[in-house]
């Protein structure tokens, strides 16, 4: 299968399982807390895969990882990271309300992929394989 369809495919929801797991043990493990910025960056831009070469996501939409997001339910104030108000945002659709959190953080500026890079070295001390960001 040529790579581009397998993009295709793991953006489609085929490996959204294994970004929903992997979004989900951040969460639990706290290794993205205080760093939500590089989180957003690192899950829509970046190439991220286990030690074994297990594929977790070549990247996603914004409205793939809103979606995401609510499914793990994850906490509402780290928007407060982005300097965000959290009571300016949908308060009742939760996909709303982190699409539009994402759609004002600025995931493709500097200091995003500065946060990328520092979220990228404590995922690859856990185990994860966080690759570059995209150039410009």
């Amino acid at each position: 299968m040529p790579w581009k369809w397998a993009r295709f495919l793991l953006r489609q929801g085929l490996g959204m399982d294994r970004l929903g797991e992997f979004l989900k043990t951040l969460k639990e493990q706290g290794q993205a807390q205080g760093n939500f910025l590089g989180l957003l960056n690192v899950v829509i831009g970046r190439r991220i895969t286990l030690d074994d070469g297990t594929v977790i996501s070549v990247g996603v939409t914004w409205r793939v990882l809103a979606g995401l997001l609510k499914q793990v339910r994850w906490d509402r104030d780290a928007v407060l990271e982005l300097g965000l108000d959290p009571a300016t945002l949908p308060p009742l659709d939760r996909q709303k309300y982190w699409y539009m959190a994402i759609s004002q953080a600025h995931v493709d500026s500097a200091e995003a992929t500065a946060a990328g890079d520092r979220l990228a070295a404590v995922l690859n001390t856990a185990g994860y394989n966080v690759g570059p960001a995209p150039r410009s």
